[in-house]
């Protein structure tokens, strides 16, 4: 189609891995018989679209083959297997300053880089004050790049890189370079990408900037694509992988939404996960008996709050488990609408199924796009660091000011601990409520600082 902007087909990727470098020259050599190497599948099987002027994160665990993509994509490595066509000029920020010679001043540097990336000399020059005052490393752009320091290399890398005005960005874990102001700089330059409808490949660890600027997400793990859909659904999958959680979807084989449908259903803001992939309908609440990982609707023996989520992520162990959540006012009336300014106080009743020697009880509130805005634990808080029995109750309570401005958020739960220094989730509700907050007076960005304000 003519408004793809990135395709990837069947992809695969395999490094051969020695022993020792003698190994590898053996191979080369063909000496002796057999195999010397082991064989690392980076890639397996890997597809993926991205349209023109979308911004799609890829987010996984550390040797998901994130940054092996991007450098596919790149073209700074070679697929073992598959395809990937990529229309409209690239550029990309992985490894910042990869292409710069060491010996070569600044000013040079940028041309090099410019013409790497596929740019002539006029076009060069007509960015060159741009990327100077964006790198703001003053005379030193004058001097070999081997006198440079590591703050004022990237910086001069990231100008380079972001001004040269590409069709196509590709940006890996690099928008956090520099000191505190050269980052919001960073971030600024990316917000104008995406405003002017540039497409950005966004990988990052950073999830809360993966929720605010992506359109839609890819999840890999182990070089596997898990999923892809809205930020907070891939983002909720991902926090089950990292405390392997993660349960696989049964298959299912036919009439299955392509992707073509999701990614729809993603521009939108609809949460792909939460509908029946043979009709594209909305699943009916359900609990799954053999398999407690998954998308459920009300769980048994639970207090069925006000504003509560049909459709909440659950998972866990079940050691302990949430059976009874809700939110009351400052008067103690059961609420899910808080008047800013006031305190409110969020409760859960957990049920211990086992012996746990220090359980940890949690909450965190996230806007509607899925980024955590606050939360705390027992843990952090200093409240409870005692060891529960199997058949013990726990009555928990958060009591604060509400101090949000005012819209529509989601309320998640959690109960968790260490096991021989291993983190453990025992049961986490996420998004079990939705909490409003009525303000008369919102301020600039999340939470209001109640200013007292003077004019003389």
């Amino acid at each position: 189609m003519d408004n793809i902007a990135i395709e990837v087909t069947n992809l695969e990727k395999v490094y051969k891995l020695y022993d020792k470098p003698s190994d590898r020259l053996r191979e080369a050599l063909h000496i002796g018989r057999g195999k010397h190497h082991t064989e690392h599948r980076a890639l397996k099987g890997v597809n993926m679209t991205i349209r023109q002027g979308e911004c799609v994160g890829i987010i996984g665990t550390n040797g998901s083959g994130k940054s092996t993509i991007l450098k596919i994509i790149t073209g700074v490595l070679s697929p073992t297997a598959g395809q990937v066509t990529v229309n409209g000029r690239i550029s990309a920020l992985l490894e910042l300053g990869a292409g710069f010679n060491m010996e070569y001043n600044g000013i040079e540097n940028i041309y090099l880089n410019g013409t790497m990336i596929g740019f002539s000399q006029k076009e060069i020059d007509q960015k060159l004050d741009e990327i100077l005052a964006f790198a703001d490393i003053g005379d030193y752009v004058y001097q070999p790049a081997k006198t440079y320091s590591s703050g004022m290399f990237v910086r001069l890398a990231f100008a380079v890189a972001i001004n040269i005005d590409p069709e196509i960005l590709i940006v890996d874990e690099a928008l956090s370079v520099g000191d505190v102001f050269f980052q919001a700089k960073c971030y600024h330059k990316f917000e104008e990408f995406k405003e002017m409808g540039k497409t950005i490949v966004f990988v990052s660890h950073d999830l809360s900037s993966i929720s605010k600027y992506c359109d839609r997400v890819v999840l890999l793990n182990q070089g596997v694509k898990l999923g892809e859909g809205t930020p907070k659904q891939m983002i909720d999958t991902y926090k089950q992988v990292l405390v392997g959680q993660y349960t696989a979807p049964e298959a299912e084989n036919e009439n299955l939404l392509e992707d073509e449908q999701l990614r729809a259903m993603a521009a939108k803001g609809v949460d792909g996960s939460k509908l029946d992939r043979k009709t594209g309908e909305k699943a009916e609440e359900r609990i799954s008996g053999s398999n407690e990982n998954r998308i459920v609707g009300i769980a048994e023996n639970r207090i069925v709050g006000i504003a509560e989520n049909p459709e909440l992520l659950e998972y866990g162990s079940k050691k302990a488990k949430i059976t009874e959540y809700y939110i009351t006012d400052e008067k103690g009336t059961t609420t899910s609408t808080i008047i800013k300014g006031t305190t409110f106080t969020i409760h859960m009743r957990v049920e211990m199924a086992e012996d746990i020697s220090a359980p940890i009880f949690a909450f965190t509130i996230k806007n509607v796009r899925g980024t955590e805005i606050t939360g705390t634990n027992t843990m952090f808080e200093k409240a409870f660091l005692e060891a529960v029995k199997a058949g013990d109750v726990k009555e928990i309570t958060f009591t604060q000011e509400m101090n949000l401005q005012g819209g529509d958020y989601l309320l998640s739960l959690g109960v968790t601990g260490y096991e021989e220094d291993n983190f453990t989730v025992y049961h986490r509700l996420y998004d079990v409520l939705n909490m409003t907050v009525i303000s008369d007076k919102n301020t600039v960005g999340f939470y209001d600082m109640n200013s007292r304000v003077t004019v003389k």
